[in-house]
């Protein structure tokens, strides 16, 4: 009942999301900059949150925007114009091959009162160099790490181990610079295909349906990191779609704080040695982000101009029937249980460690890693999975497909495989479609009951008052609306079109922390860790160049 009510609530700005992302192209991937060699700064700036405020924070950028040789934005097939400044939350995504010799070298631009700064690599054989003498701006040892002092630089180098995802993070008073925004990710990329087979033909097939029956071949790009298609050497870890979500949350008091000794620190007649001496405890966090932003501006585009130390997304988007690795790090204090609606996640790995049976022999190929109804983080800990969604289980025909109709989309035929999905030709429309729930509409008269020929009701649309996409539509694609038409020429209110362009329809998943407060902007409702998974039909190409 309480899930329920939170959904309920939901609606007002469910329907200003809806025409948000209904203003732009589809977007998100897992966007970054490739290696092996990166040069990176910390450094303050503001960023911004959705109830108007403007958070003084500290963050890792670029030095030098990558020059397209050495580093370059990932995705290649990105065509957005992408920035990596000298400051942003979460730091820029890393992005390498398994077996590279990575090396990071880290230049302190940080306050001079905020003192020495650093970066921990966990899951890394890390090298790194502090001279015993005391030369001006030469790296300091610190508690855990090698630091760079104020205006000084420090490098770190290492293998890059297993495949996977994992964290990044300051290793200098942790407590105050996390806090503060120095975090990030690192993804190592398999230097090979799967030693136990190899990935299907990458098939987004979406873009101009062919006559009535199937699309024609092509019509997306490719926005894969992997150039194998999988996360992993298994091929049990291809996917088609991938995106990466960091977790954390802000108590801006902290930062406040920070801000105001940072300012007294640097004027005439401040004591000399003057350095920040900002509480961290007792934590009241008010702000709860999606790789640095709260909801509805984590809707936006990546590389958005108006979010100039933000610039990653959280927008997913897939067809049914394909693999959407996600790539999820727990940045914060606390622990985040984000559930994902739609379906469970098979988590993969954690930390870049597989999770494998225990079997010997062909057995010990085989995926054992959990189903999950909410992916929690812990903080510093990485996790990869997979989600999909095909619609199997809503015993109704997810495509309007209904034999007395005279669309002939709504005629196509679903031949089931020996797992009951439609996937003789993956240029059908209905590819992937659940058979058993083939012909069989929602309800044959919109409004009518069970009785009248539908295995659900639908509820008055006087009800929905609030907009149409309380749960997406009850159906996919071209001129879904038409096909929900009933007899009378109206129809349900889920049928209303709410998603670009204006002839397509898809389902709405609602993806949020199962911590209320967690979906607040400084406990203002809705806000923070929400985000919408969008199920589109394989007619809508789903474009992510930003």
């Amino acid at each position: 009942m309480n899930k329920t009510i939170t959904m309920k609530q939901l609606l007002p700005w469910v329907v200003a999301a809806a025409a948000l992302s209904g203003a732009a192209s589809v977007e998100a991937a897992a966007p970054g900059i490739t290696g092996p060699t990166f040069n990176l700064t910390a450094q303050a700036a503001s960023i911004s949150q959705p109830d108007g405020q403007a958070v003084y924070s500290w963050g890792y950028g670029c030095t030098a925007p990558p020059d397209g040789t050495n580093n370059k934005f990932a995705p290649a097939t990105i065509t957005t114009t992408p920035f990596c400044n000298t400051m942003q939350i979460p730091g820029p995504t890393l992005v390498v091959t398994e077996g590279q010799s990575v090396s990071v070298t880290l230049t302190n631009g940080l306050p001079a009162a905020a003192g020495n700064t650093s970066i921990l690599f966990p899951g890394f054989n890390v090298t790194t160099s502090c001279p015993s003498s005391t030369t001006a701006g030469a790296p300091q040892q610190g508690l855990l790490t090698c630091e760079a002092v104020p205006g000084g630089t420090v490098t770190y180098t290492f293998t890059a181990g297993s495949p996977g995802t994992r964290a990044y993070y300051s290793g200098t008073q942790g407590d105050l610079q996390v806090e503060m925004g120095l975090y990030g990710a690192v993804i190592v990329l398999p230097n090979g295909a799967p030693t136990n087979g190899s990935c299907p033909a990458h098939n987004l097939a979406a873009g101009v349906a062919n006559g009535a029956s199937q699309l024609t071949s092509g019509g997306e790009s490719d926005f894969r990191l992997s150039p194998t298609g999988a996360a992993y050497h298994l091929a049990q870890s291809c996917y088609d779609r991938e995106y990466l979500f960091q977790f954390s949350e802000m108590d801006p008091n902290i930062h406040v704080q920070a801000l105001a000794q940072v300012t007294a620190c640097a004027k005439t007649g401040a004591p000399v040695g003057c350095h920040l001496n900002v509480p961290t405890e007792p934590y009241h966090p008010a702000y709860f982000m999606i790789n640095g932003r709260s909801m509805p501006d984590d809707m936006d585009t990546n590389y958005a101009f108006q979010y100039p130390h933000q610039p990653y997304n959280g927008n997913p988007h897939m067809h049914p029937g394909e693999l959407t690795l996600l790539r999820i790090i727990g940045q914060g204090r606390w622990q985040h249980p984000f559930h994902e609606h739609g379906n469970h996640v098979r988590i993969l790995a954690r930390d870049g460690n597989l999770i494998t049976s225990a079997a010997s022999g062909a057995g010990a190929s085989q995926l054992a890693g959990p189903l999950l109804f909410t992916t929690t983080t812990t903080p510093g800990l990485a996790m990869d999975g997979i989600f999909y969604w095909t619609g199997k289980g809503l015993n109704w025909d997810a495509y309007a497909h209904n034999p007395k109709s005279s669309d002939p989309i709504a005629t196509l035929t679903c031949t089931p495989d020996t797992n009951g999905y439609n996937t003789g030709n993956p240029l059908a429309i209905n590819y992937y479609e659940w058979c058993q729930d083939h012909n069989k509409p929602l309800q044959a008269a919109p409004f009518g009951d069970v009785a009248a020929g539908g295995p659900a009701t639908l509820p008055d649309p006087n009800l929905f008052t609030n907009g149409a996409w309380y749960g997406g539509s009850p159906y996919l694609g071209p001129n879904a609306t038409v096909r929900a038409t009933g007899p009378t020429g109206t129809t349900p209110p889920s049928g209303t079109i709410a998603n670009p362009p204006s002839s397509e329809a898809g389902f709405a998943f609602m993806w949020h922390s199962h911590n209320e407060r967690e979906i607040t902007t400084n406990n203002i409702f809705p806000g923070g860790m929400l985000m919408m998974m969008l199920v589109d039909s394989r007619e809508f190409v789903i474009d992510e160049s930003n």
